[in-house]
């Protein structure tokens, strides 16, 4: 495995150098770098991970909203786009470093900030403010997850709780899980936490097995006849939010391509993240058609709640299931930390001179500030909707095409009139998704709660 950063403290000074397999020597502080770099497998691993979350369970709800036929046409076109502004964004990243000297990778915030430094000189001074929306949006999304996650938990509990006789509400049991949660979350070291994300992941893959292996096996499937193929604009539009939702990795994008042995081989074509993307598309795809299928509009926010709760193996699907996206919350929320804390750290003397108490504290009001927007709103399928809309389609979509114009107009003869009408339709697409989208979810929300 060659030798561990942190155990290679005595022996990593410039100088120091050790045989390679060639018969050269290089730096051992190089060596160490390079042995901890990840494979194409392990990067297309950690895509995985990133992008299949509580928006997989919702995929039946997501083709409700689009039709059978509507969903299954535009889900991939949503794919494509994705997949081709994340490319736009990792060009912008490699222009930024080359430009830069001394500089070896940039994450989304500092990506954008520094493209529109190195852009025209009208849009250098908007470097600053760029870079603070793109981290407002990734802090709000995250945020926005933590909430999700508490509401998913909740409602698969509520059943069990239900079936077995414990005639509590639904606030008293998001309560329940917000102890556990409160716990992990406010360790501030990634390394206590991290190793539950392999239960999460294997929690929410065996949830999805079991359920679809339910939805197949108890009963017949209806006709496709009886299931809308395409549906009107209003429905649209929430679809709209929760592919986006579903799809929101652009994040982990540019850090996963840095720490490949490989990097050219993550966006070439037939590279990690095309192929990693047309995988999570086919179950996108799978999931929600066979879902809309089999319980129509009767469909839930998490097909997990359509299982019958009197089944003791539907029951422990449910559970498991809470359990998988209950460990998936200490590491969401880590990110929504990892944004937060180093500019309150900058401007807070007493963050600087008491940093451990400081954090704690932050992360104990952030905990409760999504528990709190949580038991506001009282629908899973509808909170997706309008985190995906809002915040996932700036992130993936507008974003990228900023930067691709500024990328491009550094470029002598770049902003062609293909890549003017290509970015126009896809800001098109964005700006409809976005104000439509919002405006829906926040309506259905309204009515929900009045209701």
């Amino acid at each position: 495995m060659g030798i561990p950063l942190e155990n290679a403290k005595d022996i990593e000074k410039p100088g120091n150098k050790i045989e390679n397999g060639n018969g050269k020597t290089e730096d051992i502080e190089a060596v160490a770098k390079k042995s901890h770099k990840t494979s194409n497998l392990e990067a297309a691993t950690h895509l995985f991970k990133g992008s299949v979350g509580a928006g997989l369970f919702a995929m039946g709800d997501c083709f409700k909203n689009g039709g059978l036929a509507g969903a299954t046409l535009l889900l991939p076109v949503l794919a494509v786009i994705c997949v081709h502004c994340e490319q736009m964004l990792i060009d912008g990243s490699i222009l930024a470093v080359e430009r830069t000297p001394g500089a070896t990778f940039y994450d989304y915030p500092e990506t954008v900030e520094k493209c529109f430094e190195n852009g025209p000189a009208p849009l250098r001074r908007l470097s600053k403010l760029m870079r603070l929306i793109v981290e407002m949006f990734l802090c709000v999304t995250q945020f926005g997850f933590c909430s999700i996650y508490f509401v998913f938990i909740t409602e698969n509990l509520h059943q069990v709780l239900e079936i077995h006789g414990l005639d509590i509400s639904p606030t008293l049991t998001m309560l329940i899980a917000l102890l556990p949660a409160m716990i992990p979350s406010l360790m501030t070291n990634l390394k206590y936490i991290s190793p539950v994300s392999a239960f999460a992941n294997v929690a929410l893959i065996f949830g999805l097995i079991a359920t679809l292996t339910i939805a197949f096996t108890s009963g017949p499937m209806h006709s496709l006849s009886e299931r809308h193929l395409f549906t009107s604009g209003t429905q649209m539009s929430l679809f709209f939010g929760t592919a986006l939702f579903s799809y929101e990795g652009i994040a982990l994008i540019l850090p996963l391509r840095n720490s490949m042995k490989e990097p050219e081989k993550f966006s070439s074509r037939f590279g990690v993240l095309n192929i990693t993307m047309a995988i999570i598309t086919i179950i996108f795809m799978f999931t929600g058609f066979t879902s809309y299928v089999k319980w129509g509009e009767e469909v839930q926010g998490s097909i997990t709640l359509n299982l019958n709760v009197e089944e003791i193996f539907s029951q422990a699907i449910k559970i498991v299931a809470a359990l998988g996206v209950f460990f998936g919350y200490p590491i969401q929320f880590f990110v929504m930390i990892k944004i937060l804390w180093p500019p309150l750290k900058q401007h807070l003397s007493y963050a600087q001179s008491h940093p451990i108490q400081t954090q704690v504290a932050l992360r104990f009001i952030l905990i409760l500030m999504t528990f709190g927007v949580a038991l506001l709103v009282p629908n899973l399928h509808l909170f997706i909707s309008l985190i995906g809309a809002f915040c996932s389609t700036a992130l993936a979509f507008v974003i990228p095409v900023f930067i691709d114009f500024v990328v491009k107009a550094q470029i002598p003869k770049s902003l062609t009139l293909w890549i003017y009408f290509k970015n126009m339709a896809i800001l098109l697409v964005a700006v409809l998704g976005i104000v439509t989208g919002t405006y829906e979810s926040i309506v259905e929300i309204v009515r929900a709660f009045y209701v």
